[in-house]
């Protein structure tokens, strides 16, 4: 399984070619023409079949002296009665109403309402009075005639209104000015411009928001909703790395790491590297990591360490996310989870199989969907040492599958069923926190959940992985088990994507001499009707 663990917007100006535009590394999971559906994964659940991502930019943000204190911001979403997502066709109040929960990971002073369009003259009141107090009023969905007559009829006292999915006949309206719905030009057009004719604040905000909606995703929704807050309302923590510093940054780099810069645009891959990154938006995780993986070099990695991590350039300080807090399993068996036991959990079926896991499908629509995901966990040969190299394939720019493998060193956490993890990936050093959230007592299946951080690429994540031996879902008998564990995560099912594992040939597995496996739960004690 691949983790986040590395991901960074350059902000070195190198030339680009449209060759290296951002949709062109994508997963086989969504842009492979031999890879263009998910097979099905059958819990009377079916996993999310995401559409690729778009590039998207993201907005300027509102100046700390400008910000209005720390009062809470409300919003007011509006959804149309009965309307339905393209998220597993899951029904738009549902997914607002989780997103309203997820807000509040962020900031707890981040309040959101869910209303229903079906009006009467109460529903009419109690909205009419949350609109007066209201930052955004955010539209779903809503077509009926009447509901839109009441939506032009009331908007005007709030200062912020976007519309999705809705009426072509509702207006968007940001920081009290009204905007259209979407730029009509590409960024590449406006980049060409001088600086008083490049797009306004609002527009670029509007594209921003809508591109970010069309992918469809939870974690988009709720970025739609931060990005207006970050530019009209109040700062936002979780996007403050993503504004660029200017001349300090380039001053940082040309004093501190100029043969690298130099090495690094004078090297084929790592200059490729560079262009296909300046092609990113910061956000776009996805994008990001694919250039990573399509050229992976040492004058790459030896660029990354320089700027970013013996000297932060970016002068980022991102955080491992507190949010959700997930408990992990507390038994195993029967018997009280101890260290060496979840180690065991994690390590699962090595030693029968030629791996741990294999990953079913994950949460996090950038990381978990690479395909052929492997996963080993073992002990080291040196006392007390644990380690987990996620094996992977990416399909690089240039169209070819190609297998990627990293190496985590793991510590116990302070509680059985949580692991530290940390990694140096090409250059950049990440640190996660694991939680074993459940494990079947036959290993027919587990869930993991992850926080992390890069810190010095200001890029903050989470995801959940559900991982079985051989890379299919668990069989309807653990539905409950699972929908519980996922509860706990504070995930959905419809928040789930599945990763691709039909064609994976020859992983490059193998573990170091000397490592060692199991040392509570006995490898022939597991079934055998998986091998």
């Amino acid at each position: 399984m691949f983790t986040p663990s590395m991901l960074y917007h350059t902000y070195v100006n190198y030339p680009a070619t449209n060759e290296y535009k951002a949709g062109l590394c994508s997963p086989p999971a969504f842009s492979s023409p031999n890879h263009s559906k998910f097979r099905s994964l059958k819990i009377s659940f079916t996993l999310n079949q995401s559409s690729s991502f778009r590039n998207c930019t993201i907005s300027a943000a509102m100046d700390e002296s400008t910000a209005q204190g720390t009062n809470p911001v409300r919003i007011v979403a509006l959804v149309g009665e009965g309307s339905v997502s393209p998220i597993k066709s899951t029904p738009w109040s549902e997914v607002m109403h989780h997103t309203a929960e997820r807000l509040r990971w962020i900031d707890e002073e981040f309040e959101m309402h869910v209303y229903t369009d079906n009006f009467n003259q109460e529903n009419y009141e109690l909205i009419g009075m949350e609109l007066d107090h209201a930052n955004i009023l955010m539209v779903v969905g809503v077509v009926d005639q009447a509901s839109v007559e009441w939506i032009q009829t009331n908007f005007h006292q709030v200062s912020n209104v976007i519309c999705f999915d809705s009426s072509p006949a509702l207006t968007n309206k940001l920081g009290g000015s009204l905007v259209q719905a979407e730029a009509k030009r590409s960024i590449l057009s406006y980049l060409s411009l001088p600086p008083q004719r490049q797009l306004k604040k609002s527009e670029e905000v509007v594209r921003t928001v809508f591109e970010a909606w069309d992918r469809h995703t939870a974690d988009d929704i709720r970025f739609c909703l931060l990005v207006i807050i970050n530019a009209y309302i109040r700062p936002v923590s979780t996007l403050k790395n993503l504004r660029a510093k200017g001349f300090s940054t380039l001053n940082c780099m040309v004093k501190n790491c100029g043969p690298q810069i130099l090495n690094c645009l004078l090297d084929p891959n790592c200059r490729k590297a560079i262009q296909c990154l300046n092609q990113c938006s910061p956000i776009d995780q996805v994008c990001n990591y694919c250039c990573i993986a399509s050229y992976e070099s040492p004058k790459l990695e030896e660029f990354s360490l320089c700027v970013l991590q013996k000297h932060n350039c970016l002068e980022l300080d991102a955080k491992i996310p507190e949010k959700p807090h997930v408990v992990p399993m507390v038994q195993f068996r029967g018997e009280d989870l101890n260290h060496e036991t979840s180690e065991d959990l994690l390590m699962g079926w090595l030693g029968k199989l030629g791996w741990s896991w294999r990953v079913v499908a994950g949460q996090n629509p950038a990381y978990d969907q690479f395909p052929c995901q492997y996963q080993l966990f073992y002990r080291g040969k040196a006392r007390g040492s644990f380690w987990y190299e996620p094996i992977f394939q990416v399909r690089t720019n240039g169209g070819v599958l190609v297998w990627r493998r990293r190496k985590y060193r793991v510590k116990r956490g302070k509680i059985p069923g949580t692991f530290y993890m940390s990694v140096l990936d090409n250059g950049v050093v990440s640190n996660e926190f694991w939680t074993v959230v459940e494990v079947a007592d036959d290993f027919s299946w587990g869930l993991f959940h992850y926080h992390g951080a890069a810190r010095v690429a200001g890029q903050s994540y989470s995801g959940a992985i559900l991982v079985s031996p051989d890379g299919t879902c668990p069989d309807e008998s653990q539905r409950h088990r699972l929908e519980s564990a996922l509860e706990r995560c504070g995930i959905k099912d419809w928040e789930l994507y599945s990763v691709d594992n039909s064609c994976c040939q020859n992983p490059p597995l193998g573990l170091p001499e000397g490592s060692c496996l199991h040392h509570r739960i006995q490898v022939e004690a597991l079934k055998d009707s998986f091998l």
